[in-house]
């Protein structure tokens, strides 16, 4: 018997965005913890729409089949898709600036090797077979032991929701290589982009997105490491405007104007554009592939409201939060510190609390308003279980 394991879509996430750096409200940058958080519940949100009904692939699916249900489904992910990814290399990257600074090429790197590496190593070797078992078992019905299962499992290299902190890696190894070859400048206090300079970034971004498209379409996924190409120019963007931002300390020279003027462009992208897009999709009859990429006119049309979306509310939430977002909570300082392993676990909470709910008499819809909150629950209360132990506290 040969089993190969469920390939959950990419991360289409949290990442472990120094989980273990006390900021004091001296540091002015709780806003980014509070942020962080935020982003976390969203990316366990983001994979029960997709359980229940939006595009893309996940270890277990229950799809609605109620258009009425299907189209907020889908605009919550896409306009998740548009952001939240990019946004999480942005502050990754950010914090990594300043602790290759103070760390040391050497001790940066070992850091790096042991926080990420034994993650991924975890994920792949212990994690991912336990999560395909549940499905094969419980929602599939093959009557068969765990060790039956391995012996037929053939899905080892899987990092699963796990590719981010692999491209994360990946980004922070060239990024040590990179200061060493090319001395930075000293920190200082640049001045910050300007609202047009942004919006020419992101559509930039668009245009990157769309020729990159052309040869990796959305969906085309990297083996085994599970990248998806497609969206990388964003992240790569978005990773070295992070170290840019952290090393001339720009986040200082935003004020709450240019954030709101950011909300509004994001609310009419969404409220406005999006609908706009869907027409055009419909009344040309257009496919989701047409989207995709591979040259089409549609891909292009998309990827441009992909990244001036996600830009806008990138640059919104960043300013507005630090403003309007400055202080946390006894809660907030156990949510942000149980966001690593809420970002590794919540596949396994999500999954088995929708493999229970598969009997349930209600349409999957339905299922999502209780399924999603109990998920984003129980992964936060697994995780501030797991980095009271010793050892663990040291990874997650």
């Amino acid at each position: 018997m040969k089993i190969t394991a469920n390939q959950p879509m990419q991360l289409t996430g949290t990442p472990p965005v120094e989980n273990n750096v006390k900021y004091s409200a001296a540091s002015k940058l709780l806003y980014i913890d509070n942020l962080k958080i935020a982003l976390t519940i969203l990316v366990v949100l983001h994979h029960a729409f997709i359980t229940y009904g939006a595009p893309g692939g996940w270890y277990f699916t229950d799809k609605t089949t109620h258009t009425g249900a299907l189209i907020p489904m889908t605009l919550f992910v896409a306009v998740n898709q548009s952001f939240f990814m990019g946004f999480f290399f942005f502050i990754s990257a950010y914090f990594s600036a300043s602790s290759l600074q103070k760390k040391g090429a050497a001790r940066f790197t070992v850091d790096r090797l042991k926080r990420l590496g034994i993650p991924l190593l975890f994920y792949s070797f212990i994690l991912s077979p336990v999560l395909s078992y549940i499905v094969y078992r419980f929602a599939d019905g093959h009557q068969i032991t765990y060790l039956q299962y391995l012996s037929g499992f053939d899905g080892w290299i899987n990092f699963g929701v796990l590719w981010f902190v692999a491209a994360l890696l990946l980004f922070s190894l060239v990024f040590v290589l990179i200061s060493a070859l090319v001395k930075p400048q000293k920190p200082g206090a640049g001045k910050a982009p300007s609202a047009l300079a942004i919006v020419l970034f992101a559509a930039g971004l668009g245009m990157a997105s769309y020729s990159v498209r052309i040869v990796f379409p959305v969906g085309w996924v990297l083996k085994p490491v599970g990248f998806q190409l497609g969206h990388f120019p964003q992240y790569i963007a978005m990773f070295w405007v992070g170290v840019i931002a952290s090393r001339n300390n720009w986040l200082s020279g935003f004020d709450i104007k240019t954030g709101r003027l950011f909300a509004w462009l994001a609310a009419f992208m969404i409220l406005v554009m999006f609908p706009v897009l869907y027409f055009v999709k419909e009344s040309t009859h257009s496919s989701i592939e047409s989207l995709s990429g591979q040259g089409h006119w549609q891909s292009l049309m998309y990827a441009c409201w992909e990244q001036l979306t996600g830009v806008f509310i990138m640059a919104a939430l960043l300013i507005i939060a630090k403003h309007r977002w400055s202080g946390q909570s006894i809660l907030g300082k156990s949510m942000s510190r149980a966001a690593f392993g809420v970002y590794i676990f919540h596949p396994l909470v999500l999954i088995s609390l929708s493999v229970i709910a598969i009997g349930w008499p209600i349409d999957p819809g339905f299922k999502l308003l209780i399924v999603g909150p109990l998920a984003v629950a129980g992964s936060f209360l697994l995780s501030l279980i797991l980095v009271k132990i010793p050892g663990v506290n040291k990874i997650i």
